[in-house]
């Protein structure tokens, strides 16, 4: 088939890989104007972990990838409440820190390279409109070019385009936002110290506020802001830009201790923050004729679950399986290209859906994040003992309550289609 992909970040070149595996002609485009490589720490658990062996990408993945050693629980005095270290037996479920962390853009490299001699790329470029028609799609782009593809694909995240396009004008937003959730996100220059562990803190404060430091690198470390806030000077800030976004977050942590006063000071300078209204995709099919979408255009799960670029990644390789069954045996022009693919994207829907269901129950407005971002310091003081007793006698605190990789009853299929190529 000729394919293509809008978007070019992990669900897409997750994608492209599988696609051009097979002998699909394919297109990635994407809005920016060349790789987008910013981003901060992201991981695999699970099915990710199976579907990058699959792709033979292993060993460039271990080879940029992040130390972290695990996460340490801390009060407004630096005192440390629980630590959970990364869990490196290979069995049972990971910790908040995987075997398997990596930087954002990193990852989009190791893909893009595995790929960029296989598969077209354009940067730069977007889809302005397409219109389906005898089992192919007409797609207008914004530079003014015109093209027929045979299937185009969504990958161009939670704000999706190809989304908002395949819906049609007037149709439902399919973003479901989370109660006055927003997460900041950005990096500060913090030399490492002589002793210093490959670390991840995380301070909770008092009004549903809460302060989270990362080390990638000896010279930088990252910062996450998550806060609960349902009110009218956040909301507007989000709709305003990066400067009022700033100044609004600058306001809501400035009394929220430990280490926050020189974190603010450095948001202000960073030139790569991004903040992020929390929410979920939600949508009753994932395709519609030979369009689809795949990773946060379809099914972003948020930040809270810890699956999003698991997500991403095992949703692509199912999608291209599910091609490789039902599309990959045209033969002397005895049958179109695209013959077969109604049927591989309903199975794709069908054999992913029940997965993504479990990853995203509970996430909502009366979910886990609302209620485990206290107000009060004695309820704060609470959740840090009770954290220090869960990591005292040794339980599963985010394997198990927190995060949503333990999905049950469900078993990453095997392609045949894409084993042989």
């Amino acid at each position: 088939m000729k394919v293509l992909i809008s978007g070019a970040g992990i669900a897409g070149n997750g994608l492209a890989f599988w696609l051009s595996k097979l002998g699909h002609n394919v297109t990635v485009i994407e809005r920016s104007p060349e790789l987008r490589t910013t981003g901060l720490q992201v991981d695999l658990r699970g099915p990710g972990v199976q579907v990058l062996k699959r792709m033979g990408l292993d060993q460039a993945f271990r080879a940029r990838s992040v130390p972290e050693q695990g996460i340490a629980i801390v009060d407004s005095s630096d005192r440390r409440w629980a630590y959970f270290g990364v869990n490196k037996t290979g069995k049972g479920l990971q910790s908040f820190t995987t075997e398997y962390e990596i930087m954002r853009g990193d990852l989009c490299r190791i893909m893009h390279d595995a790929i960029k001699e296989k598969v077209a790329f354009r940067f730069g470029v977007w889809i302005d409109s397409f219109k389906q028609m005898n089992n192919s799609v007409e797609v207008q782009f914004s530079d003014g070019k015109t093209d027929r593809f045979d299937f185009l694909v969504g990958a161009d995240g939670m704000g999706s385009n190809t989304r908002k396009l395949m819906l049609g004008p007037g149709a439902e937003d399919a973003f479901r936002p989370i109660r006055g959730s927003y997460t900041a996100y950005f990096t500060i220059p913090r030399p490492i110290q002589e002793g210093e562990e490959y670390s991840c803190t995380f301070y909770l404060a008092t009004g549903r506020r809460a302060i989270m430091t990362r080390r990638h690198s000896p010279q930088e470390m990252q910062v996450y802001l998550p806060c609960n806030m349902d009110s009218e000077r956040m909301k507007q800030a989000y709709r305003d830009g990066v400067d009022e976004q700033k100044k609004a977050l600058a306001e809501a942590f400035d009394d929220a201790g430990w280490k926050a006063k020189d974190i603010l000071r450095d948001m202000k300078i960073t030139e790569n923050f991004y903040c992020e209204r929390l929410g979920l995709i939600k949508l009753d099919s994932w395709f519609s004729g030979n369009v689809a979408l795949v990773g946060d255009a379809a099914y972003c799960p948020s930040a809270l679950t810890g699956m999003g670029t698991t997500c991403a990644i095992v949703g692509a390789y199912i999608m291209a399986g599910e091609i490789s069954r039902h599309c990959g045996n045209a033969k002397d022009g005895a049958r179109e290209p695209s013959d077969g693919l109604d049927v591989a994207l309903k199975a794709y829907d069908d054999n992913f859906r029940p997965f993504m269901e479990q990853v995203t129950r509970g996430v909502g407005d009366d979910g886990i994040f609302w209620h485990l971002m206290p107000s009060s310091k004695f309820a704060v003081a609470l959740v840090n003992l009770m954290i220090g007793i869960v990591a005292f006698l040794r339980l599963d605190f985010f394997g198990k309550w927190i995060l949503k990789e333990n999905v049950k009853g469900w078993k990453l299929p095997d392609y045949d289609g894409l084993e042989k190529h």
